[in-house]
């Protein structure tokens, strides 16, 4: 039995005050949980102070992003190790705004899943195809691509995390249907057998795009759907509650 996580992804939003107190509300709401695992993920300025806030829980810190080497002239950019000293565990790779917007490749994405895995951050690798992709009939096409592209010489996914995030229900209020989000989910999950094996059955493979307390029931009892990586309804503590709460 894969154990099921659900992350809240705050992306650009929130000050650091505004982040420690939604950190606060989850830790007081996910007390004494019994199964599974949440995870947050505010913006690199309140990683600090919401790691602290979230001491004595059962809630893991993420990053949005990181770069792929530990130290440098990379004027900007934010390295694994600097992640792991404010007590991250979870870093979100390649999400489709970070390829959209900041023009990351497959390769990038690959070289930022194996610098977090050697570093000991577990990645959230992120994958998902466009409307135009989907209405193309390209979907696995391209989910294959980013698939093997972002996982490319790594030799084990005791760490790795996917989450399946069609472009076009993220931020849209559009979700896929339960039936297309585990098509894709087990579309992914047979591609992972055929290159890594049996290890394949325990990765876990989340749903992102839209998710609310609303519809995360049906997908969550998908057979492939192992959580949520939920953007928007996170940043109130009501709705990523609620969402936790309809989880088995």
């Amino acid at each position: 039995m894969r154990k099921w996580i659900v992350a809240g992804n705050w992306k650009m939003h929130n000050t650091i005050a505004e982040s420690v107190a939604l950190a606060r509300t989850v830790k007081e709401g996910t007390a004494g949980l019994k199964s599974g695992e949440v995870v947050v993920a505010p913006p690199f300025t309140a990683l600090t102070s919401v790691g602290e806030a979230l001491k004595g829980s059962s809630v893991a810190l993420a990053a949005q992003n990181m770069y792929c080497e530990d130290k440098g002239a990379y004027t900007g950019e934010v390295s694994p190790l600097m992640l792991k000293d404010v007590g991250c565990t979870y870093v979100i790779i390649g999400h489709s705004e970070r390829r959209k917007y900041f023009i990351e490749s497959d390769e990038t994405v690959n070289l930022k899943a194996k610098k977090a895995l050697a570093t000991g951050l577990k990645p959230i690798v992120c994958v998902g195809e466009t409307d135009g992709e989907r209405n193309k009939g390209v979907t696995e096409a391209v989910v294959g691509r980013q698939v093997r592209g972002a996982l490319a010489d790594i030799d084990k996914l005791d760490n790795v995390v996917i989450a399946y995030e069609p472009v076009w229900a993220i931020g849209t209020g559009m979700v896929a249907t339960p039936a297309q989000a585990e098509d894709v989910h087990d579309f992914i999950r047979r591609l992972l057998v055929e290159i890594y094996g049996c290890m394949a059955a325990d990765v876990r493979i989340l749903y992102g795009g839209s998710v609310t307390k609303d519809n995360i029931a049906e997908l969550i009892a998908m057979e492939d759907i192992d959580g949520a990586l939920v953007g928007g309804a996170s940043l109130k503590a009501d709705g990523f509650l609620g969402i936790i709460s309809k989880m088995p």
